[in-house]
Order: structure tokens, then sequence, then C-alpha cells
């Protein structure tokens, strides 16, 4: 395979990978916040989220450290996409001040 289109592919799956991670993780906290068995949402997502990613950066990265690179970059950009979309999802129409304060 072309060294720039590997390179390429490891960054869009990065991306992929890091948006099911972190998106799973916010999806997650959704559920398993309101959940009877809050520990069990958050381990069974755990085990599954991380088996997921480290699959895909072994099979990314089989013997191409480049690709491995990429593909470890695009899974930080993601984290920074889905951190900044879930923030802005989180907003509330409260101030600032009123939510810095306890009831």
């Amino acid at each position: 395979m072309n060294d720039a289109l590997g390179i390429a592919l490891g960054s869009l799956t990065g991306v992929a990978l890091g948006v099911l991670f972190f998106g799973g993780l916010w999806w997650t906290i959704q559920k398993g916040s309101s959940s009877d068995r809050a520990a069990l949402w958050f381990f069974g997502s755990l085990m599954i989220r991380t088996s997921l990613v480290l699959g895909g950066f072994y099979v990314i990265g089989l013997g191409h450290w480049e690709r491995l690179l990429a593909c470890v970059l695009g899974f930080i950009i993601a984290r920074l996409i889905v951190t900044q979309a879930t923030t802005a999802a989180g907003k509330s129409p409260r101030s600032d001040r009123e939510a810095r304060h306890a009831p």
C-alpha cells in the first residue's frame, strides 16, 4: 500500500476509533448515571470500548509504526472533537453564576 494512503487510512481509522471510544463514554455516562446498575454499565462499557480500540490499533499498526502514529493522532483529534460536541450539547440556560453555587 502507498505510504500516504496508509497514513491517511490510519488517521481516519484513529478518528473513527476515537469517536467510538469517547462517544461511547459520553453515552455510558448519560445512561449509567440514571441506572440502578451503574457499575455494570461503566465496567462493561470500559471493557468493550477498550477492547475495540486496542484491536483497531493493533490491526492498523501491524508492522507499520507510521500508521500507528497516525491512528493515535487521529484518536486524539477525535477526543477534542467529541469533547467540544458534548460540551456544547450539555450547556444549560442557567448563567455561570448560578451553576457555580450549590442549591
